[in-house]
């Protein structure tokens, strides 16, 4: 018997430790981050963050996807409270 999937989008599946190092970073550097991932793989590198290039990489990309959400949900934010001031 096949059964329909219940999900249509399934999300990048990243490693706990590439969670946590990407946070922490974040929380280090706050400013530093953009919602691009080649300027954020070459910070990494400037601040000396000893990984491999494969895990630079991806923390690098899980940085961007933060931050890139970060932004979005700070425009949806000013969107609603525009709207609930024509209200």
């Amino acid at each position: 018997m096949i059964t329909a999937h219940r999900c249509t989008y399934l999300g990048k599946v990243r490693t706990e430790m590439i969670k946590r190092i990407s946070l922490e970073l974040i929380e280090k550097y706050p400013y530093s981050f953009q919602p691009k991932f080649e300027p954020n793989k070459q910070f990494l590198k400037e601040i000396g963050l000893d990984v491999s290039k494969k895990l630079r990489n991806k923390i690098a990309g899980y940085v961007t996807t933060i931050v890139k959400s970060d932004l979005l949900a700070e425009a949806n934010e000013a969107a609603q409270a525009a709207l609930e001031e024509i209200q």
